[in-house]
Order: C-alpha cells, then sequence, then structure tokens
C-alpha cells in the first residue's frame, strides 16, 4: 500500500507531490490574515484559580446586608436542592470609582482606579460545579470531552506575530483542575499547543522556557549542528507525515534561544517599572513577575498569553469554603500587579489591540458554606475584560438581588469566547477543524457574539 507521500510523487507527474512539499515547508504559525479588520491582535488571559466570589469583589448586593444570618431558600448548585440556606454578607464594604462610576470592594484599591478601562460582565454563566470539569469548560468549551484550548484555536486561525516565539504561552500553568489539558491541542496539529513557562509551585522568578540555552557549544557549532539534524529530519519525513509537526517544534526551539533570554530578563525592566508590578514586594513580587512576563511576551507577538494565580494544591487558591476572609490574601498578592499591567499596557499603547480577560471558572454563592465561606456558583458570576475594542467603564448584564443568579442579559461561557474571537478578526462559526467525521469548533454549536460589550 502506498503512502499519500508515495500517491501523490507517482501520479500527475508530481505536482500533487511538489504541493505538498511546499506546505510541509511552511511554518504553520506563520501569522494568517483575518478575513475581517480585527480589534484586537492578541489576548492576556488572568486566571483568577478556584473561583473569586463576584459578591465581595465587583457585584455589590445591599439585600445580602439586609439579610445577613437569615434563612432562605436557594437552588444548591452542588446538591441540586432547593434548601434553606443562610444569607452571608460581604465582609467588605464597596465604592464607586471612576467617570463611569463602576463598584469596587476593598479588596482591589489598586484595578478600581481603572474602570474606566474596564467592561464588566455580571451575568457570566458556564458549565460544571466542580474545578476540573468548569475549568476546562472555561479554556476548551467542553466539560468532559479532550477538546483544544482556546489558545490553540487562537493560534491555529491566527498563528504568532513573532515566528521566533511560540504563539500561544500558559505562566506557571498548575497540573491540576484541567492540569495541561488547559493548554492542549488535543486533536489540533501539535504546533499550536501553548508552551508552558515554569510550573504553578515554582516561583515565578524561576521560570523559563525548556531547553532554550545551551552552555556547551557556540552559537555556530550550534547552527551546523542544528542544519545537519534538520537535513536529516527533512528526509526522514519523505516517508512519514506525522514528523513535520515535530521537526517544526524543533526549529521553533533554535529560533527561540536567541529571541527568548531577552525577553525572560526582567533586568532589562527599569526598577520603576518593576515597582509599578509590585516587584521586590514581597506580597506581589511573584504575580508581578507573571504580569510583567504577559507584557514582554505581548509586546514581543506571542498571540495567547495565560498567566495563572494558582498552585499545584488540590485546594486552588481562590476556594474558600470555609473562611471567605482569605480572599483578602489573594486580592493582595493580585490587585497591584494585574493594575500595574492595564497601567504599562496603556501606557506603551497596547491596551488599545490586546485583549486583557480577567475571571475564575465560576463565582461563589450569596449564602455560607459552614459559618463563613462560600460554595461554588456557575449560575452568576463576574468577569471583565479591557482593551482590544472592548466598551470601557461599562457595566453588561444583572444578578438578582443575592447575586444567586444572572437574570438579565445573560453571558454563557461559549458567548464569551465566541466574542473573544470576534474581536480577533475571527468568526467562531467558521474556525473549524475536521476531526473524526466531523468539524468541530471552539463553541461546539453555541455562542453568540456579545454585541452590547463591543466598542
Amino acid at each position: 500500500m502506498k503512502s499519500r507521500r508515495q500517491f501523490l510523487q507517482s501520479t500527475a507527474c508530481g505536482f500533487g507531490s511538489l504541493a505538498l512539499s511546499g506546505m510541509l515547508n511552511a511554518n504553520p504559525l506563520a501569522p494568517k490574515l483575518s478575513p475581517v479588520v480585527p480589534k484586537a491582535k492578541r489576548v492576556i488571559f488572568i486566571w483568577m484559580q478556584g473561583g473569586p466570589s463576584h459578591v465581595d469583589t465587583f457585584d455589590p448586593k445591599p439585600m445580602l446586608d439586609r439579610d445577613h444570618g437569615k434563612k432562605i431558600k436557594f437552588l444548591v448548585p452542588r446538591t441540586r436542592k432547593v434548601t434553606p440556606e443562610t444569607v452571608l454578607k460581604s465582609p467588605w464594604s464597596f465604592a464607586q470609582y471612576g467617570q463611569s462610576g463602576r463598584w469596587v470592594s476593598e479588596l482591589f484599591p489598586h484595578i478600581a482606579t481603572h474602570v474606566d478601562d474596564l467592561c464588566f460582565i455580571h451575568s457570566m454563566q458556564t458549565e460544571g460545579v466542580a474545578h476540573g470539569p468548569a475549568s476546562l469548560f472555561m479554556h476548551t468549551g467542553a466539560t468532559n470531552l479532550v477538546r483544544p484550548s482556546m489558545g490553540a484555536w487562537v493560534n491555529y486561525g491566527l498563528g504568532t506575530e513573532n515566528e521566533s516565539l511560540p504563539g500561544f504561552v500558559t505562566v506557571n500553568p498548575p497540573p491540576t483542575k484541567g492540569g495541561p489539558r488547559n493548554y492542549s491541542n488535543a486533536f489540533l496539529p501539535a504546533s499550536y499547543q501553548g508552551t508552558s513557562l515554569g510550573r504553578a509551585g515554582q516561583p515565578a522568578a524561576k521560570a523559563t522556557f525548556k531547553n532554550t540555552a545551551n552552555s556547551h557549544s557556540s552559537a555556530a557549532e550550534q547552527r551546523r549542528q542544528f542544519e545537519f539534524l534538520q537535513a536529516i529530519n527533512r528526509e526522514q519525513a519523505k516517508g512519514h507525515d506525522a514528523l513535520g509537526a515535530t521537526i517544526d517544534s524543533y526549529e521553533l526551539a533554535f529560533r527561540m534561544q536567541a529571541e527568548a533570554p531577552g525577553v525572560m530578563d526582567m533586568s532589562r525592566e527599569s526598577k520603576a517599572m518593576q515597582s509599578i508590578y509590585g516587584i521586590g514586594e514581597k506580597a506581589t513580587d511573584d504575580f508581578g513577575r507573571q504580569c510583567l512576563t504577559a507584557r514582554k511576551l505581548a509586546e514581543s507577538g506571542v498571540r495567547y498569553i495565560q498567566i495563572n494565580y494558582s498552585d499545584s494544591g488540590s485546594n486552588p487558591k481562590w476556594d474558600q469554603h470555609s473562611n471567605i476572609k482569605e480572599h483578602a490574601k489573594h486580592a493582595a498578592a493580585t490587585d497591584k500587579p494585574v493594575a500595574g499591567l492595564l497601567q504599562d499596557l496603556k501606557a506603551r499603547g497596547l491596551l488599545e489591540d490586546t485583549l486583557v480577560w480577567w475571571g475564575g471558572e465560576f463565582g461563589r454563592t450569596p449564602f455560607a458554606q459552614g459559618k463563613e465561606g462560600r460554595d461554588h456558583n456557575p449560575r452568576g458570576f463576574t468577569v471583565w475584560l479591557a482593551g482590544g475594542g472592548t466598551k470601557a467603564g461599562h457595566a453588561h448584564g444583572v444578578t438578582d438581588d443575592y447575586g444567586y443568579e444572572a437574570v438579565h442579559d445573560k453571558v454563557h461561557m461559549h458567548d464569551l469566547h465566541a466574542t473573544i474571537l470576534h474581536q480577533l478578526g475571527i468568526d467562531h462559526e467558521k474556525l473549524t477543524y475536521r476531526h473524526a467525521g466531523r468539524d468541530f469548533r471552539l463553541t461546539d454549536v453555541h455562542g453568540e457574539v456579545v454585541e452590547g460589550i463591543l466598542g
């Protein structure tokens, strides 16, 4: 039986083989033109793993203060039963900020100064009530099936702006609650998978791209070795189609040796710039480094950057079931770095064409779990966007008087995915990949662009 290559070589005077050869030699990460003019060229996704409480951060509910301690019947997401639950007020006060008058709790004093650049979505809904399924849905659009992550879809649809860096980078990703599937290519070609930079539980100061430094050989020697090995690989690939992605990854790794060290070198940033991100301060140093790395990667042409406020434990950082007041520690670690990222992007003119997405996999209940904790709540919660053509200083959607469920202008996670792709110039219904006899897409058979949040 002939391989596809042999068939093309032996028919039509070999012209099919020539076309295939040209296609295989093309860089799969080369920039691709959007069918429409995009408002955003890249995405920075700031994942607050564990589910920050919307009613304690950006969605104040006076009814919680009024009915604090009362027993009210709720449909509990985890049990799917209607039971009397104890209403729990927020331990933090809220105030209005900016010309837009957006509400922010005292947990985020630095982010509060940027509300006129933010677009809040208060009516988010998602699938899955446990961290694993909800995290997968946030990243891939599926709760339990193996699907490409959003970053991989964007990488596949648009390529990278810098062929010496990956198109999709995830910084300090967690090993659990979705783990590598949160940045996987799944059935897309391997070239589009996320490249991890460090890992959760490791200090961000030690995060590096693997295998991009060689202390044993000179640059000239490495170049000669690389060209020799690639000549062998190309010859071998003539009979094995699957080797193409492996060869591409080696070529990218070689190019990264010259580009990546400069991007990762924090010493090139002034002390004043590092201070904006909270680098050098105990509470904010680690996440500040992630946020500054995100800006450097965005500036260098990486298409999709995912930074993770996460850890390697079984209980994610924002997951406060017994003591919601622990939110204060996590807000203190992330507030200044995120605000610094927004300030830096805006000052450099990058916020105009960079879409920043902040959020967790779900929100938390307005009623208590135990005495002072909150359980998971996928029925209504808040995320915010900034830049990339979104409506600045805007609040979209409403949850009910207790903050339990979205009741007006609901936005499903599929809708958010569709909208982000739209801002990148991609029609979510047309970004498809043929696999197992059907065309797959990030939003499956769902999703509507949320026109109300677009500037």
